[in-house]
């Protein structure tokens, strides 16, 4: 069968870029927000009959909730933009995120409602998870399908930005309602960013509605070879690439999740002022911002492999320096830790992951195996990543006995370059209806 390769044409491919960087910016906002939120204030609102570190947990576990909910989101956003098409469910995907964030920020507390709270909260997040697991592989893909081959990694760069874009513009909003008197904060001024939601929504959905489909797509489509069960199909063509997609992205979730909403918690724990920290993350999200497309368009020059393999070898590294940084009660150290271990050793990986995953899959099925693969990883890494950090601080006397900390975060570094190490090198593939393997008998 011969490669569908038209020509790119560059005012779609610029739409089809800026759509997916603002989609994603948007969705990773209400997403990440409820990561911040939880971390500072829905122990005490949602959870205020168990213990300090029982709440934590408790509000880490509706993180987690999220997370779990993605994949299923991958699946079923996955099935029918693989049958339907790309745009269609990235408008479906925001307006659900829009919808659901947008209720958090009117929810009853505990205090109000009682346990009824809780379930409301977590049955929005869940909602939150279905609609972002739809959400990265459909900009994913439209933007890698619209580009040519050798700039996929500069133009899917974009779409990466928009993680801590999304980051930095959450922790910008909940800083600033942060400085409020008294208790208002915990009153009412944590809803603020949750209401903003619906604002960016409007925005969104006015730039998405101009995308079309990609011509790789749309041909397929019109010529009747779309897949009619896309799950099913790429479980048995390419399960090796769904399991190394995964394994993949475990250490980059890990490291993000630690360095963003566990480390508002750790640190403050740790004694840092609650604005300090939030500044870090601020600080350490726009280094995310620069450096993200600076990995992806060297992904393009010396391949996919190279350049995450090196951030995930960073990672494991890198995890007890950082940490010590982090503990030795130094502003100065706590921003340049945080900085390093989001903006410059995560990014490694997070910036050529849309154009590496999105490559391992074949037309037919790439909505849903770069979905899956994506999610799948979120919920191992990012989902339980402050859970199983929080767990091991509190076993080791809480503090900042970041040993377990370090282990974890390492081990997850690690299996990432593995992964990597095993699959195939994607840059400049022709984006046809198969997917890639492994050439030199590894």
């Amino acid at each position: 069968m011969a490669a569908i390769s038209p020509v790119p044409d560059r005012a779609a491919l610029r739409r089809a870029a800026v759509s997916s960087y603002v989609g994603t910016a948007f969705e990773f906002y209400d997403f990440l927000l409820y990561g911040s939120a939880a971390a500072l204030v829905f122990d005490h609102l949602f959870f205020p009959a168990l213990d300090p570190v029982a709440g934590t947990l408790a509000a880490f576990g509706t993180l987690a909730a999220g997370y779990v909910a993605r994949p299923l989101g991958g699946i079923v956003f996955g099935h029918f933009g693989d049958r339907l098409g790309r745009r269609s469910m990235l408008l479906v995907t925001m307006t659900l995120m829009g919808a659901a964030s947008t209720l958090i920020g009117v929810l009853p507390t505990y205090a109000t409602v009682g346990v009824t709270a809780p379930i409301l909260l977590i049955t929005l997040r869940v909602i939150q998870g279905i609609a972002v697991g739809g959400e990265w592989g459909g900009a994913a893909v439209l933007t890698v399908e619209s580009a040519s081959a050798g700039r996929r990694g500069r133009w899917s760069g974009l779409i990466q930005m928009g993680g801590p874009t999304g980051s930095l513009l959450s922790t910008i909003a909940l800083s600033l309602v942060a400085m409020l008197p008294g208790d208002a904060f915990l009153a009412w001024g944590w809803r603020i960013p949750f209401l903003l939601s619906a604002v960016l929504l409007g925005v969104g959905l006015f730039v998405r509605l101009r995308v079309t489909d990609p011509p790789v797509f749309a041909e397929l489509r019109d010529r009747g070879r779309v897949a009619r069960m896309p799950l099913a199909e790429v479980l048995r063509t390419h399960p090796r690439n769904v399991v190394l997609a995964t394994g993949a992205g475990f250490g980059m979730f890990a490291g993000q999740s630690l360095f963003t909403a566990f480390m508002l918690s750790y640190a403050v724990g740790a004694g840092y002022p609650r604005p300090l920290v939030l500044n870090a993350l601020v600080v350490s999200s726009l280094v995310a911002v620069v450096a993200m497309p600076l990995y992806a368009s060297l992904s393009d020059r010396v391949g996919r492999r190279p350049v995450y393999i090196a951030g995930a070898l960073g990672t494991a590294i890198t995890a007890y320096p950082l940490f010590a940084l982090i503990n030795a009660h130094s502003p100065a150290l706590l921003v340049t830790g945080m900085a390093v271990g989001l903006g410059v050793v995560n990014s490694a990986m997070y910036g050529p992951l849309a154009a590496l995953l999105s490559e391992m899959f074949g037309t037919r099925t790439r909505y849903t195996g770069a979905s899956l693969g994506y999610q799948l990883s979120t919920v191992l890494g990012g989902g339980f990543g402050p859970l199983i950090a929080a767990s091991l601080l509190s076993a080791a006397g809480g503090g900042t006995n970041s040993g377990g900390i370090v282990a974890f975060l390492a081990a997850a570094g690690l299996v990432s370059a593995v992964s990597v190490w095993f699959a195939a090198e994607t840059r400049g593939r022709e984006l046809t209806e198969t997917a890639p393997a492994r050439t030199d008998g590894a």
